[in-house]
């Protein structure tokens, strides 16, 4: 069942996440995917480690290797979300 774009059982990433293409882009998306967070807490803490793995990586220039995090963060960021929202 899909509300508001999102799947309630949780299968698939947010809507967005195939258009994802720079860091920033990225960025962006992952702040988006902890508004579904369930507590305040668990927000904050993910927010906290995108903007440092955000951090660690500005200096990283080669595009493969951008696209190989942008494509696993998405993924890790798909797993996280099922973690909490999947239904049992």
């Amino acid at each position: 069942m899909f509300f508001c774009g999102i799947s309630t059982d949780y299968e698939m990433p947010l809507a967005g996440a195939e258009l994802v293409q720079t860091p920033v882009q990225l960025y962006r998306y992952l702040l988006r995917c902890c508004r579904h967070l369930p507590s305040a807490a668990m927000q904050q803490h993910y927010r906290h480690a995108i903007r440092q793995g955000y951090n660690s990586h500005t200096d990283e220039d080669d595009p493969q290797r951008i696209q190989m995090i942008i494509h696993r963060a998405i993924g890790d960021a798909d797993w996280v979300l099922n973690k909490y929202l999947k239904k049992p």
